[in-house]
């Protein structure tokens, strides 16, 4: 029975105090960390309000279910467990701008080789971020032992709480989805769904969507293929076949620069060019100025994986380790099939970004890693076999290869938190506010060197006249945490539309028949593999591919991002807004409607294609296909007139 006293005394008017002090210092915490920390950009007073109102529901979710499953110590490492996981992610979006997903757990492996960066975003003031869980430990369990005896967190307590977080989440997306409608659709922002629902909640969020991912590959079959090849043939314009067989019969060696913008090209930095070798090569070949990075969670392997096959790659984790026992229909094994020997050359381990196993399924025929190197201390820094001697290796390798091959070289030196010797510094520091941004100078620079050294090696060796070489940038260097930094380098305000331009990457193709220019076309690396294939002269009768040839002067010029936005002739599509690409100022958002209604449906598309393993059913379904066209055939050929 029911009574006041029963229900309502100093017992449990204590045990009521401590569950609002511990429940109100993880609120504050939270609070700071999404609002201070992470840059969520809000923008009005509503905003602001969903942004301190929505850690309410996780909180009492993960409080309930620990007193539910522990009681009072259920409690604590509630607190405990919900801080350290705050922490992970600041940590993760110090370095990538972006939110760990459960994809991304599985790329543990790699932290083996990250020592210098960890240590690089790690601030000794985070520890004033674990002062409440000491505090934590003292209400729950050491404030007058005695008079504890009787604060003993029953079980209902614990499921009362979680079932209080229900209705505090209906509320919270409620009034979220007044700011931003169809929120849990747009799984591709993550900084969104954390302004508006919360981190926390969004990890659950994300554990929805990993069991839903694991559902696609187990309920697939070849007739969700069809779709695909119907909108790609639908949107696939003929190729012009502009210089194709260029350079057929040619060895390839495409060049990944590790973390290489364009804003670095013909830029300078104390009055010294950053790239002065590249800047005069560029003019000796094919040079694209408007070419972006597509990657995501995944960095250079999502960018190995744009080239390979010409899908766009996930939105949570690397298809490297999420998706490496899928079968592709990928570039390497297009070209064993065409008389290639191809490789990867990387001095780095082979299990870094599953590469072993990933690579064996995309069909490349050898993996020259760090063990094929002669890799030691002295020739080391950082990452691990600066550039300048894995250029030099590489080269006397390629010169004993079978021919013609096709080799990706990889580099390591221009990486988080680009660090140098003092003897391989060949220009004095940056003088901005970050401290990555002016050392990111510096490794440019001597990239640059040490591409310097290989290309003329390169042009003096026997391959020069039958090979040709594909250099290109891997993704970004300085994320959107350094935009103060990056407008006081360039003189000016890094906007949306500014950031976004920031993110397009060199792309140069140079060798003897590619006639020196400087193309404006709008492109990413998803147009690599058309774009080689046709300069080869070798028939790609892949039809699942989303890229097109960047020589093609009719191509259908669209670069679209992993988070939606896009960028063609005329509009780059950002979140929603629209700006014209020439000037970067903003024009009516229906310009765009037709980039972003693309850019969704081809994202769902590649999607589908990884998560369904459904090239798997290529050969089945073009068969079934080719009977349905020879049917119809038949059928208007016994039709008389």
């Amino acid at each position: 029975m029911f009574t006041k006293n029963k229900y309502f005394n100093k017992k449990t008017g204590l045990k009521l105090l401590v569950y609002a002090v511990v429940i109100g210092m993880f609120w504050l915490k939270m609070s700071y960390i999404q609002s201070n920390i992470f840059s969520l950009n809000v923008e009005n007073a509503n905003e602001a309000s969903i942004l301190a109102f929505n850690p309410l529901s996780s909180i009492f979710l993960i409080f309930g279910l620990g007193i539910l499953l522990g009681g009072r110590r259920g409690m604590f490492v509630s607190y405990i467990l919900g801080s350290l996981l705050l922490y992970v992610n600041i940590l993760f979006y110090r370095e990538y701008s972006d939110f760990i997903t459960i994809p991304m757990l599985n790329q543990v492996a790699n932290l083996a080789d990250l020592g210098g960066s960890i240590g690089t975003i790690l601030n000794y003031s985070d520890i004033l971020l674990f002062v409440d869980v000491l505090i934590a430990a003292f209400l729950l369990f050491y404030l007058k032992p005695s008079r504890f005896q009787s604060f003993k967190p029953k079980r209902r307590e614990g499921i009362i709480l979680a079932i209080v977080a229900i209705p505090l989440f209906i509320v919270n997306l409620q009034w979220a989805e007044t700011e931003r409608t169809d929120l849990l659709e747009r799984t591709f922002d993550r900084n969104m769904l954390v302004k508006y629902i919360g981190v926390i909640n969004y990890h659950v969020y994300d554990a929805v969507l990993q069991g839903k991912t694991e559902m696609k590959k187990t309920l697939a079959d070849s007739n969700e293929l069809v779709p695909a090849i119907n909108y790609l043939n639908e949107n696939k314009k003929k190729d012009s076949n502009h210089l194709e067989g260029v350079a057929e019969g040619k060895n390839v060696i495409a060049i990944s620069l590790e973390s290489t913008q364009t804003f670095v090209v013909d830029n300078t930095l104390h009055g010294e060019e950053l790239t002065p070798y590249f800047n005069d090569l560029k003019e000796e070949g094919a040079y694209f100025d408007n070419f972006y990075h597509q990657v995501k969670q995944g960095r250079t392997s999502d960018s190995e994986f744009l080239l390979a096959n010409s899908l766009y790659p996930l939105n949570r984790g690397a298809v490297f380790f999420t998706h490496s026992g899928n079968e592709y229909e990928a570039l390497p094994s297009l070209l064993s099939e065409n008389g290639y020997f191809t490789n990867v050359m990387h001095a780095n381990d082979k299990t870094f970004w599953n590469r072993n196993v990933m690579y064996d399924s995309l069909g490349y025929d050898d993996f020259i890693s760090k063990e094929d190197y002669e890799v030691t201390q002295e020739k080391s820094h950082g990452w691990g076999y600066l550039d300048e001697y894995f250029f030099e290796d590489s080269l006397n390798k390629m010169k004993d290869m079978d021919k013609p091959f096709f080799s990706k070289m990889i580099t390591l030196t221009n990486h988080y938190p680009f660090t140098l010797p003092e003897e391989k510094k060949y220009i004095e520091e940056g003088e901005t506010s970050s401290g990555t941004l002016n050392r990111y100078f510096q490794t440019i620079r001597y990239q640059d060197e040490a591409l310097k050294q290989f290309v003329e090696n390169f042009k003096d060796s026997k391959l020069y006249d039958n090979t040709i070489l594909v250099i290109y940038g891997d993704h970004f260097g300085i994320s959107e945490n350094h935009k103060e930094a990056m407008g006081e380098y360039l003189g000016k305000d890094i906007n949306d539309f500014e950031q976004f331009q920031l993110q397009r990457v060199p792309l140069l193709i140079y060798g003897k028949g590619i006639e020196p220019q400087e193309n404006h076309t709008v492109g990413g690396q998803i147009d690599l593999r058309p774009t080689l294939t046709n300069l080869l002269g070798i028939e790609d009768e892949n039809p699942i591919q989303f890229g097109n040839d960047l020589m093609d002067k009719d191509r259908r010029e669209l670069m679209i991002t992993r988070d939606g936005d896009f960028a063609n002739e005329e509009y780059v599509g950002i979140q929603g807004a629209c700006y014209d690409r020439e000037t970067g100022n903003p024009v009516e958002d229906g310009a765009c409607e037709e980039g972003f209604d693309a850019a969704q449906e081809e994202l769902e598309i590649s999607d589908s294609i990884i998560y369904g393993d459904l090239l798997r059913y290529l050969d089945e379904t073009e068969m079934v296909n080719s009977e349905e066209q020879q049917a119809s055939s038949e059928e208007k050929g016994s039709v008389q007139p």
